[in-house]
């Protein structure tokens, strides 16, 4: 037969340098008909099936000892359908060819990928299973465009490189490779020749599922199926719901006791979401689970964006627990990690021997603070592949939110860099204009594929609009992590009490700008590690007023305006740091251990909780100033703090906070609405272990003026503590008399006249009896005036005569 491949040709796929195999493998026209060719290497033998008869319609000749095989169809001038009756050895295995099908991604998704504007690449990227020409099977794709050639290699095929070398799409710079038969929870990489001819093995950045570290492959997975949003998940999301979010490390919240090991996805849910609920947190948000390598960046530094991470189970798995979830009625958020990446070889890092996903230049690319690699926002394709990765979390997963991690890192340019070690932009500034772009890109494709999801921003500096519209020229997130407040207000508690009047402001000034932005209050995991202590390891005093003033904290927290988030381990004053080996202390809550003090702050965030959830005022207008107002601002030497909360319908809850242990007797305070006040909270109570200053009957004002105010309530305030009071019943004020409707125009006509006549005849009456009583008066006074000198004429004249 005539040798329509060169020697170099087949060289060229045993060392791996072969760009273009489907020029080559397969079947093919020649001028002596049709000609297949099969590189398999380490075959002895390899024969041509009809697939149709199953007869064997040639044997390839081996053409090359390694493993090439070809050979020309007898009778046949036209393609047709074929398999591969393979031998190594003495068996027979029948294969399909992958060089037998043709390419399979359309010209649309081509060209959006290429232009980055593919609102889900995850569908087109990646491993999926399909079906071509009546054959089922795994399409895998890769964007690599500077590789010189890209293999799948895997479980299928002895991770071997020269067995399946892929197509390239010169247009998209993706490459493509159908696999029949590969199955679920096969293992794969790609292995890439790179553009400097050094060979890379990736996992793949759109993998579903993924291995466990140490490992690194990718895992064959289907495509979730789409969760639709519900109206009951998209209304706990607004502004004007309570939002009370319990933060959550899936690796430590709970573990094995036998063995400390994790939980998987169905044992948590079966034990958090029924404590969730209990608790009376709406919401659920779990530190990233994007797969990552290294435990202790507690997912913070992930690879898999696409992939759940597989320390607790399945994706399946995953997606359970998010159904429990929403069946308690609780929605879920995920901490989410578009900023940075690691630089782990299987990872994104020199992907194609490039500088792909990152910026070659340090001075861009690299983030000093945790060894990362900063990704190239003015890239249309990775941009495309972080917002879709977004929108798949949400969609595929059902999730109900995503809270986007170190925004100011990505924002600005010389985000924690000297002077000469950043790059300023087009413009000379130092904001990051691609990765602005990006955020409001995200936050659009969120708002327009998902309604109803919100996006949280994790931005710890004053850049104005985060939570603003883009057409604003905002970011277009949802709500904003309140760093200053927490900063201050941790600050101001930190202290003694007896220097609390030095720093009164630190509890007051976030309502400077309380309203530029839609705010969470966040106590977070960062506020409990790294030598931070704990929350109750922050208190001052002795045991009895730590515990008093962090649930004296909590309760002016949950009466501050913006939604609440406080990290696992705190609704029961956990009094270590946070550790990510090891679950939480559990056992405090047992009197043996704890004595009863961790219990009973358990008992009032879960009671902070229900009564935030049922009061509006306390959530209703968080985002308009008409819902708060200051009644005592100023008095900090008794570091006292009153303020009111108010709801749509004008319902009212007063918070009232003492940071001293001094009970404040008889504290006066003007209120603005008369009436009935009753305590529905006092952190001071018996049942959370403190001394009971309680005010049990109900509040009546009084109309004493106090603090500007016409009407005013005394009441004692517990020490170390904080109040909140609740109008119960408003004081009746005398209604305005309603005047009956008149239906002839010309009787309501009459009516006036008379009533104006009348009027007039009155008034004129009014002033003459005003008058004429005037005159009377100076009258009457000059009479008075004229007797009074006549008398003391006649004293004057009797006084002289006595002297004569």
């Amino acid at each position: 037969m005539t040798k329509f491949v060169s020697q170099a040709t087949i060289n060229a796929f045993f060392d791996g340098k072969h760009a273009d195999p489907f020029a080559v493998l397969g079947m093919h026209e020649t001028s002596n008909g049709i000609e297949v060719r099969a590189l398999l290497p380490d075959a002895d033998k390899v024969s041509v099936l009809s697939k149709e008869t199953q007869n064997v319609l040639c044997e390839l000749e081996k053409i090359d000892e390694r493993g090439f095989f070809a050979g020309v169809v007898p009778n046949s001038d036209s393609f047709f359908a074929y398999q591969l009756e393979v031998y190594w050895g003495n068996e027979a295995q029948v294969i399909e060819d992958p060089y037998a099908f043709h390419p399979m991604i359309n010209e649309l998704d081509n060209w959006l990928l290429a232009e980055g504007s593919h609102k889900r690449p995850y569908e087109v990227l990646g491993a999926h299973f399909t079906e071509c020409d009546g054959v089922s099977g795994v399409n895998f794709r890769l964007w690599a465009p500077n590789a010189k050639r890209v293999s799948v290699v895997g479980d299928f095929n002895y991770w071997d490189g020269r067995r399946h070398p892929m197509r390239f799409h010169q247009t998209s710079g993706i490459w493509e490779l159908f696999l029949p038969k590969v199955s679920l929870g096969q293992l794969y990489k790609f292995e890439l020749l790179d553009c400097n001819n050094q060979l890379r093995l990736k996992a793949d950045p759109y993998a579903f599922s993924s291995q466990l570290r140490p490992d690194t492959a990718s895992q064959v997975s289907a495509l979730p199926e789409i969760v639709p949003m519900t109206e009951q998940r998209r209304k706990a999301n607004q502004a004007d719901q309570p939002i009370s979010i319990y933060e959550v490390h899936l690796g430590s919240w709970r573990r094995n006791l036998e063995n400390n090991f994790w939980l998987d996805y169905d044992q948590i849910a079966d034990e958090l979401i029924p404590y969730v609920k209990e608790m009376g947190f709406t919401h659920i948000e779990f530190l990233p689970l994007s797969e990552f390598p290294f435990d202790g960046s507690w997912g913070y530094q992930p690879i898999g964006l696409y992939s759940p991470t597989s320390r607790f189970g399945t994706a399946e798995g995953f997606k359970r627990l998010i159904d429990k979830a929403h069946d308690a009625g609780i929605n879920v958020i995920l901490d989410w990690v578009p900023g940075h990446f690691p630089s782990d070889t299987h990872g994104l890092v020199a992907f194609d021997g490039t500088a792909l996903y990152e910026h070659a230049d340090p001075k861009e690319g690299y983030h000093q603070d945790w060894n990362t690699l900063i990704y190239n926002y003015g890239r249309h394709e990775v941009r495309n592949y972080l917002s879709s990765n977004a929108l798949y979390w949400m969609e595929r997963f059902g999730l109900d939110g995503i809270r986007v991690d170190a925004v100011a890192s990505m924002i600005y340019r010389d985000y924690s860099r000297e002077d000469g070690q950043w790059i300023p932009n087009q413009y000379g500034g130092r904001e990051n204009l691609e990765a602005i772009e990006f955020l409001k890109q995200t936050n659009h494709l969120l708002g327009t594929e998902m309604p109803g999801v919100v996006s949280i921003a994790e931005e710890s500096t004053s850049f104005a609009g985060v939570t603003h519209p883009p057409y604003e020229g905002g970011l277009g997130f949802h709500f904003k992590w309140n760093m200053g407040w927490m900063n201050d207000t941790l600050s101001y508690m930190k202290k003694d009490p007896i220097y609390r009047q030095h720093h009164h402001n630190q509890m007051t000034f976030g309502m400077v700008y309380q309203y530029s932005e839609n705010f969470v209050l966040p106590l977070s995991h960062d506020e409990v590690v790294h030598g931070k202590c704990s929350l109750l390891g922050k208190m001052p005093g002795d045991a009895w007023q730590k515990f008093a003033n962090l649930r004296a904290y909590y309760g002016y927290m949950w009466g501050y305006p913006g939604k609440k988030l406080l990290f696992m381990g705190n609704e029961f004053a956990q009094g270590r740091e946070w550790n990510y080996k090891e679950s939480l202390d559990w056992y405090l809550l047992e009197e043996v251990h704890g004595g009863g003090w961790h219990k009973a702050v358990q008992d009032y965030v879960r009671d902070l909780n229900h009564i935030y959830q049922k009061n509006a005022p306390l959530f209703e207008l968080d985002t308009d100033p008409q819902g708060f107002e200051w009644l005592v601002v100023d008095d900090h030497q008794n570091s006292v703090f009153v303020f009111e909360r108010r709801s749509k319908k004008d319902e009212r809850i007063i918070v009232i906070s003492n940071f001293t242990p001094v009970l404040r007797q008889n504290y006066r305070f003007g209120v603005n609405v008369a009436g009935e006040y009753v305590e529905i909270l006092n952190s001071d109570a018996q049942q959370y272990m403190g001394s009971n200053s309680t005010n049990m009957s109900k509040i009546v004002t009084e109309e004493i003026e106090s603090h500007n105010k016409a009407q005013s309530i005394s009441l004692d305030i517990p020490p170390l503590a904080t109040v909140y009071l609740k109008l119960h019943k408003a004081k009746k004020t005398r209604k305005p008399r309603t005047v009956k409707k008149v239906e002839d125009a010309d009787v309501v006509e009459k009516t006036a006249e008379k009533k104006t006549t009348k009027a007039k005849a009155t008034q004129a009456k009014k002033a003459t009896k005003t008058k004429s009583a005037v005159v009377k008066k100076r009258e009457s006074k000059e009479v008075a005036s004229e007797t009074a000198v006549t008398e003391a004429k006649v004293k004057k004249s009797r006084a002289k005569k006595v002297a004569g």
